[in-house]
């Protein structure tokens, strides 16, 4: 009991923290429920399905050979994860890799219980390893306060690059650093009956408050790395976008229960480019840089 107090106060410490996405306390408690309301799981595209919370996304994508789980939720998000996936009608021990965009608490918070129950390999870009074995404590934005969720480590340490193959998937690690050290997006290729869906599960690159440019303490590349990560993602080639956050690729907007199996509702260069292009202000505003 004492150990979850604490980490509930870790957790209202930090919350004044998530200053890029958020405008007011009154949108800061709405954004924290929206953390843990349910969502009803469904098919995005070919075998990627949607299996998070109704904000904070968990994707599921199956294989010849087991299911890939990307991101969490905060600790104690299992429960609903499991619950979608079953729903979905595929079995939670067929989890058989675990990936994150990166190594936040509100990402890979049940990352550690997953990996438990499924016997799962977890892989993570080697950048948030660290955060990831000391449960956050290290990071240079939000830690400080000790662990925010359950520590575990990662069986696989991931580069720019990388491929990530399971059965007849095969993704590619977009190393998309700034949000954290080792922030990554997932580039992969899913079918239908009717064609092929290249899909972007995109890291959006947003400035956290307390964020210091042209370097943090500890983190002294962090302007250098957001400049690059601005630059590279207008480049990559996509047909549907989605992010780690849903409110960040508007889901709501594009998928409401009920809803048919409709992939091009997610087909959206132009809210994609859009994000961007409001990201890289922002980091140019913050960062003083005049164009």
């Amino acid at each position: 009991m004492k150990h979850m107090k604490k980490r509930l106060t870790i957790l209202l410490l930090i919350a004044g923290l998530f200053l890029s996405n958020l405008t007011t306390s009154a949108q800061q408690i709405k954004i924290d429920s929206n953390w843990v309301r349910d969502q009803e799981p469904f098919r995005i595209a070919g075998t990627l399905y949607y299996v998070g919370t109704y904000d904070l996304a968990s994707y599921l994508i199956s294989t010849t050979k087991g299911l890939i789980l990307i991101n969490t939720g905060i600790e104690g998000s299992d429960t609903m994860i499991r619950r979608h996936i079953e729903t979905l009608g595929f079995k939670f021990s067929d989890i058989k890799i675990l990936l994150a965009t990166h190594a936040h608490f509100d990402h890979v918070g049940a990352m550690a219980a997953i990996k438990q129950a499924t016997g799962a390999k977890l892989m993570i870009h080697k950048k948030d390893a660290r955060l990831l074995a000391d449960g956050g404590s290290s990071d240079v934005i939000l830690g400080g306060h000790g662990p925010m969720f359950p520590r575990v480590k990662a069986d696989r340490l991931l580069e720019d690059r990388d491929l990530i193959e399971l059965g007849d998937m095969q993704i590619m690690v977009l190393h998309h650093p700034g949000h954290t050290k080792g922030a990554c997006s997932f580039l992969f290729s899913v079918k239908d009956e009717t064609r092929e869906y290249r899909v972007l599960i995109a890291n959006m690159p947003s400035i956290l408050g307390g964020t210091k440019f042209p370097g943090t303490r500890g983190y002294s590349t962090v302007g250098k790395d957001y400049a690059y990560t601005l630059n590279a993602m207008p480049k990559v080639q996509f047909d549907i976008w989605l992010a780690s956050h849903a409110s960040q690729f508007d889901m709501h907007k594009k998928h409401r229960p009920g809803d048919r199996y409709n992939p091009e509702a997610f087909f959206d260069q132009e809210g994609y480019d859009t994000a961007i292009a409001d990201l890289k202000k922002e980091y140019l505003k913050k960062a003083h840089i005049t164009q």
